[in-house]
């Protein structure tokens, strides 16, 4: 739930970003071409596209989280989230050799059934709980991907 509000609270902070952003370039656009002032107005138009940028970036992150979270709630509800026990630093985070010891069957059985996106989305699991986010997100988009066309 703590993530939940800190997501909302980033949502919000940004939106007012391009609230501002968005009247300051719009701004500098109207007194480009009031004025004929080229340079304005480029740069008025060129700050129109960060909040757009941006907007569109949040909104893709946004969406990522919710299919994410629909997804483990399945594999939950199917009783397949991954429940090993391994051990975990005082930071809270799990110990890099205990999992790397993981990652060979649930590697084997999403290549074993490459179309099946539990296999995939397990994975992205461990790839987050090992704190390797990048391989975390390229294996969830890959299981949302198959999820949606299965």
């Amino acid at each position: 739930m703590r993530m939940k509000i800190a997501v909302a609270v980033m949502a919000a902070v940004f939106a007012l970003y391009v609230w501002l952003l968005g009247g300051r370039s719009i701004a500098l656009l109207a007194t480009g071409f009031e004025r004929g002032e080229p340079v304005a107005a480029v740069m008025g138009g060129a700050m129109i596209v960060f909040p757009l940028l941006g907007g569109w970036a949040l909104l893709r992150e946004l969406w990522f989280g919710y299919r994410a979270e629909q997804l483990s709630k399945r594999l939950g509800e199917e009783g397949l989230l991954p429940n090993e026990q391994v051990a975990l630093t005082p930071s809270g985070r799990v110990v890099r050799g205990e999992a790397d010891a993981l990652f060979p069957a649930y590697r084997e059985a999403a290549q074993a059934s490459p179309d099946d996106w539990r296999n995939w989305f397990r994975l992205s699991i461990l790839y987050d709980a090992a704190g390797d986010r990048r391989r975390a997100r390229e294996t969830a988009r890959k299981a949302m991907r198959l999820e949606r066309s299965a």
